[in-house]
């Protein structure tokens, strides 16, 4: 188990991350464009699919729907990369966080790999394939945040997790006053981790939080839709959404475990 200056360099770490969060580049600051001028913009039925994300979202907050990830696949391939013998979710939580930073990468290099390639072949095709595109880059996006959860030792089936994975996802959309409210918001959680009825009660006006990661997403999109180009477009245009969700994911889930054993530790003391 690591020291308590291994957990301040994690969490010192951490937190030199949330500062730098505070830029934005172009991608992101033309997925701000108001969904007003975005929905002059797009066609009819892509308008359709984006809206669906909605739906989708609020689905997956309430049960899990088809986006859930199976444990036990999860649970080999930790097995397979850790020199660690592990059977359940709680065996995973007592890895050293180093062995969840090294699993996070490889998975985050990989589905982000996954997403250039669907990024690609769905831009390809312009406007009539970006339909394709939308549904499956979420369901990249939800399943690589509940995979980094089960890394970090935590059960993306209980409702107060799959709150917290989309509140990861809606980090990665967000514009700084976004982000820094999420993490305000955040770090009252981490006193109280576990209370469900804290965290569910989140869901309370929550259509905003759906509905600006819709428009940050289909601004990105709508480059998609130029064909040829719009491989070029798209190959980018993943890569980079998922490598910033996860990275979100990473670190926001690391903060949680780094300051549950800082926790641990000052109980162990008194």
């Amino acid at each position: 188990m690591e020291t308590k200056q291994q957990l301040e360099d994690y969490l010192q770490a951490i937190q030199q991350w949330e500062k730098d969060q505070s830029g934005l580049w172009f991608w992101e600051k033309i997925g701000r464009i108001p969904f007003k001028i975005l929905d002059k913009l797009t066609p009819k039925f892509i308008q359709e699919k984006i809206s669906v994300l909605v739906d989708e979202l609020v689905s997956y907050v309430q049960t899990g729907g088809k986006y859930l990830v199976s444990e036990k696949t999860m649970m080999r391939h930790i097995q397979k990369h850790t020199l660690h013998s592990v059977s359940s979710i709680q065996d995973i939580g007592q890895m050293p966080i180093d062995d969840m930073v090294a699993i996070s990468e490889k998975l985050q290099k990989n589905r982000a790999n996954i997403a250039t390639v669907q990024g690609a072949s769905t831009g390809v095709g312009g406007i009539f394939t970006l339909a394709i595109d939308i549904p499956v880059i979420l369901g990249i996006a939800l399943k690589t945040l509940q995979e980094i959860a089960l890394i970090h030792g935590y059960d993306p089936n209980e409702k107060t997790e799959r709150i917290f994975i989309v509140k990861c996802l809606q980090f990665a959309s967000s514009d700084i006053v976004g982000k820094e409210a999420i993490l305000n918001e955040l770090a009252q959680n981490y006193e109280q981790p576990r209370s469900s009825e804290n965290m569910v009660s989140q869901l309370q006006g929550w259509q905003e939080v759906f509905y600006t990661y819709r428009d940050n997403f289909g601004m990105k999109k709508l480059f998609q839709m130029i064909p040829v180009a719009g491989m070029i477009f798209g190959a980018f245009i993943n890569k980079s959404m998922i490598e910033d969700i996860s990275e979100a994911g990473m670190m926001l889930y690391r903060k949680r475990r780094v300051m549950e054993r800082m926790d641990q530790m000052v109980s162990s003391e008194l």
